[in-house]
C-alpha cells in the first residue's frame, strides 16, 4: 500500500504541473529550476534516510514519510512564485526520497523473511498507483482546481497511512531468520571496499533503467508526434503503453525470478529493452514505435527492483539508499541528456542511448553474477 501510495501521489502532482505553472506565472526555464527542488530534496535525504532506517527501523521511517509526503503534496498549490514553489518542492522531494528508501528497505527485509523474490511485486504496486493517480488527475483536471485536487490527494494519503501504518509498526523484521543471519545482511556491518563497489555497481544498473524511464516519460510522445506524424492522442498513448507493459512485467516478475534467477532476469531484461528501444527510436511508423515502447517496458520492468534488492541484501538500508540515489540520478539525467543529444543530432538518434544503457545494464548484471551469491 505504501508503494502504491508513493506512485499515486507523485503522479497526481505531475499532472497538475501545468496548472501550477500558470498559477505561479513561471516561465519554462524558471519552472525547470523550481522543479529541481524535487530532485534536490530527494537526493539529499536518500542517504540520510539509510541512517534513520538503521537507527529507528525502516517500518517507522516509512510511516513517518507516509505522513510527511501527503502533507507536503498540498503545498505547491499554495505558492505564487517560482521561488516559493522551489522551496516547498524541496520538502516534497525530501519526503518522496525518504519514502522510496524506507519502503524499499522494508521490502528487502520482507523478501529475506519470505525467501521468495517478491521485490518486483512492490514496484508493480508503485506503477499501478502511478497509473491510477495520473488517470484520476486527468479526469478531474478540468473540474477541480489544483489546490482542491492536491488537498484531496493529501487527505487520501493520510487515510492510507492511518490504515496501513499501524500494521507496519506492529511488525518488526525477523533479524534472526536464516537469510538475515549471514554477515552480508547485518545492517551495522562495515562494508569492505569490494562490497562498496558491488553496491555502486547495482546502483549504476538501476541508473541505466531509470534513465530510460525518464527519457520515455518526457520525450516519447514528442518523438511519436514530431518525427512520425502521430496524432496527439496516439502520441500520448506511447508512455501509457510503456507504463502498462512495465506494470505487467513487474506483476510477473516474481515468477520470472523464480524460474530464471536474478542474473538471467537482469541480462534478459536488458537485452529485451535494448532491442525494443532500438525499434521504438528508429521505426519508420508510429505503430511500430509503439510496439517498441511496449517491449522496452517489459524489458526494463524488473531491472530496477532486482538491483535495489540485491544492494539491500548486501548492505541493508545503506545499500538501498546508495542504489536508489544513483537510480534516481538516472531519471534526472535522462531527459536533459536526450534534449542535448536531440539538438546535436536528432531525437531518434538521442533515444537510442536508452537502448545503449539497457544493454549496459545487461552486461553489468552478467558481470555481477557472483555478487551476493545470486
Amino acid at each position: 500500500m505504501f508503494f502504491a501510495l508513493d506512485g499515486f501521489l507523485f503522479a497526481g502532482w505531475v499532472v497538475r504541473i501545468p496548472a501550477i505553472k500558470q498559477q505561479t506565472g513561471a516561465s519554462a526555464s524558471t519552472l525547470g529550476l523550481a522543479l529541481l527542488g524535487v530532485s534536490a530534496g530527494a537526493v539529499i535525504t536518500m542517504m540520510l534516510t539509510g541512517r534513520l532506517c538503521r537507527r529507528y527501523g525502516s517500518h517507522a521511517v516509512t510511516v513517518a514519510c507516509g505522513i510527511l509526503l501527503p502533507l507536503s503534496i498540498a503545498l505547491p498549490a499554495q505558492t505564487h512564485s517560482a521561488l516559493s514553489l522551489g522551496l516547498v518542492l524541496l520538502v516534497f522531494g525530501a519526503a518522496y526520497g525518504g519514502m522510496n528508501v524506507a519502503m524499499n528497505s522494508a521490502a528487502v527485509d520482507l523478501v529475506a523473511e519470505l525467501r521468495r523474490p517478491v521485490m518486483p511485486s512492490f514496484h508493480a504496486a508503485f506503477s499501478l498507483g502511478g497509473m491510477v493517480g495520473a488517470g484520476l488527475g486527468g479526469l478531474v483536471a478540468g473540474g477541480l482546481s489544483a489546490s482542491t485536487h492536491l488537498f484531496l490527494l493529501a487527505g487520501i494519503g493520510l487515510l492510507v497511512t492511518a490504515f496501513a501504518g499501524p500494521a507496519l509498526l506492529r511488525h518488526r523484521p525477523a533479524r534472526t531468520a536464516p537469510a538475515a543471519r549471514t554477515p552480508q545482511r547485518q545492517p551495522h556491518r562495515k562494508l569492505d571496499p569490494r562490497a562498496r563497489r558491488i553496491v555502486v555497481l547495482f546502483g549504476v544498473i538501476a541508473l541505466c533503467t531509470a534513465y530510460g524511464e525518464g527519457a520515455l516519460a518526457d520525450w516519447g510522445a514528442l518523438h511519436l508526434e514530431q518525427d512520425l506524424d502521430a496524432h496527439p492522442g496516439l502520441a500520448a498513448a506511447g508512455y501509457a503503453l510503456f507504463a502498462l507493459t512495465m506494470t505487467i512485467g513487474r506483476l510477473t516478475g516474481t515468477l520470472l525470478l523464480e524460474r530464471l534467477g536474478q542474473t538471467r532476469t537482469l541480462v534478459l531484461g536488458g537485452a529485451v529493452a535494448a532491442a525494443g528501444m532500438l525499434l521504438g527510436a528508429l521505426a519508420p511508423t508510429a505503430w511500430l514505435a509503439l510496439a517498441g515502447f511496449a517491449v522496452t517496458g517489459l524489458g526494463l520492468a524488473n531491472i530496477f527492483p532486482v538491483a535495489v534488492g540485491r544492494a539491500g541484501k548486501l548492505a541493508g538500508p545503506s545499500g538501498v539508499a546508495a542504489a536508489s540515489t544513483l537510480g534516481y540520478g538516472g531519471m534526472l539525467l535522462g531527459p536533459p541528456a536526450i534534449g542535448f543529444l536531440a539538438d546535436w543530432f536528432s531525437l531518434p538518434i538521442a533515444l537510442t542511448t536508452v537502448a545503449l544503457l539497457a544493454a549496459a545494464a545487461a552486461a553489468l548484471g552478467y558481470g555481477a553474477r557472483n555478487a551476493t551469491h545470486a
